[in-house]
């Protein structure tokens, strides 16, 4: 038997280091070719680690939120043959970029929402054969899958006995939990005290969120501004629209009209359509308009980018809208399909609120949302009528525009979509 030492290798671009995610293998793991052994995460990509060799694990280096040098040892192997201990070359290790794992404007990475939770290091599991059990107040080891199922069902983790290695709770264990009648007990102990202190390391995409977030308002002296606009006249139009629309398109949201005024009005705005390199001193406006849409995952935060949005209609917007949806929730989006927005649309849907202060997805300028839709009362022509009425929040980055500017900017995207008819107008 022979040492086989798997060592992180270039993944391009020049990076000298990464920072561990995920392991999916742990000592006394017998592994085979191409078997994911671990995930990392560079400025650029969070990318599956595959085994060159087969064999059987003998030590992991490194745990989940450490990062690791370009050439330093991952993981090593006991392999049939002589391995690659003092060899002068190793067999070359076969990284495979995750499909849905790329920059984001927000986050520069994502994973999808199936990915294994960190193991511990390799001290805490000596062994697959040889776990202890969780004792009851420790920390539950569960997938983002199982976590979230598991609340959906009412079910507190701390209460379910996993079978997986180092007591990780699976699916199958959640059903086995029901089965015996776990979730009516649950329930009647609601009232009980809970003790316990759950401690979760924010690592990958949740760090990198976190720093992004930060920097962006470290960097940039935020201007809000905030306006109510009767969407009544849109959303009849946006209703007829989508009842009289052929079978092979989808149905029209609030988001592409939003979207169609803003590239009306971001010509007469050129500063607003734009990003500010603020160490170079230099601010870069774009004709295209590549407008992100802040789209939330089980992992978090994530921005694809509708690319040329000054070029589609309404309906071109839907479609593209939705296909970047279904892609990032999936984790299959492409690095092009997250990179290079101009501008960001950050919306919560029915959960909208009544206003928002959005954080401006640096290095750009400006970041719109609009918030729920709600009838209530207004006057109008003198009589109080029932009108649907939206706030659109906004920020701005006050360096690069002026608040005349901004509350001018957000007066005109108002006027567009209260008389829908224009948006169509040349």
């Amino acid at each position: 038997m022979g040492r086989y030492i798997f060592k992180l290798p270039d993944v391009g671009e020049g990076t000298a280091e990464a920072e561990i995610v995920a392991w999916h293998v742990a000592v006394g793991d017998t592994i085979h070719e191409d078997q994911n052994l671990v995930d990392v995460m560079t400025d650029k990509a969070t990318v599956e680690m595959t085994s060159p060799v087969s064999g059987k694990v003998i030590a992991i280096h490194g745990e989940p939120g450490q990062m690791a040098a370009v050439g330093s040892p991952l993981v090593e192997l006991e392999v049939e043959g002589t391995g690659n201990v003092g060899q002068v070359k190793a067999v070359p290790p076969k990284p495979t970029p995750s499909e849905g794992a790329a920059v984001s404007a927000i986050s520069q990475t994502s994973k999808s929402s199936n990915q294994s939770p960190p193991h511990p290091s390799p001290l805490s599991i000596p062994g697959r054969g040889s776990e202890q059990p969780r004792t009851f107040g420790g920390k539950p080891l569960a997938s983002p899958a199982v976590r979230e199922r598991a609340h959906e069902l009412g079910i507190e983790l701390q209460y379910v006995t996993g079978s997986g290695p180092a007591g990780r709770i699976t699916h199958t264990d959640l059903d086995a939990y029901i089965a015996s009648g776990g979730r009516a007990s649950a329930a009647r102990t609601a009232l009980a005290q809970r003790e316990g202190v759950e401690e979760v390391k924010v690592i990958g995409l949740r760090r990198r969120i976190a720093e992004r977030m930060q920097e962006s308002k470290r960097r940039i002296p935020h201007y809000a501004y905030i306006d109510e606009i009767d969407m009544t006249e849109l959303e009849d139009l946006r209703v007829h629209l989508n009842q009289t629309r052929r079978a092979d398109r989808p149905k029209l949201t609030v988001l592409p009209f939003l979207i169609r005024a803003l590239v009306r009005v971001l010509l007469d705005y050129p500063q607003i359509n734009a990003r500010f390199d603020d160490e170079a001193g230099v601010v870069q406006r774009y004709a295209a308009v590549h407008a992100g849409i802040a789209t939330q995952t089980a992992n978090g935060l994530i921005v694809p980018v509708v690319r040329h949005a000054e070029a589609r209609d309404v309906w071109e917007l839907a479609s593209e809208i939705a296909r970047l949806a279904q892609l990032t929730r999936e984790g299959k989006a492409s690095r092009d399909d997250l990179t290079g927005s101009t501008i960001t649309i950050t919306s919560l849907g029915a959960l909208g609120g009544l206003a928002t202060t959005p954080v401006i997805n640096h290095p750009e300028v400006a970041i719109i949302g609009p918030n729920a839709i709600v009838e209530r009362p207004v006057v109008k022509n003198g009589q109080i009528v029932v009108r649907k009425m939206m706030n659109l929040s906004s920020s701005f980055d006050h360096r690069v525009v002026d608040g005349y500017d901004a509350a001018e900017f957000i007066q005109r995207i108002k006027t567009l979509l209260e008389h829908p008819a224009t948006l169509f107008m040349d």
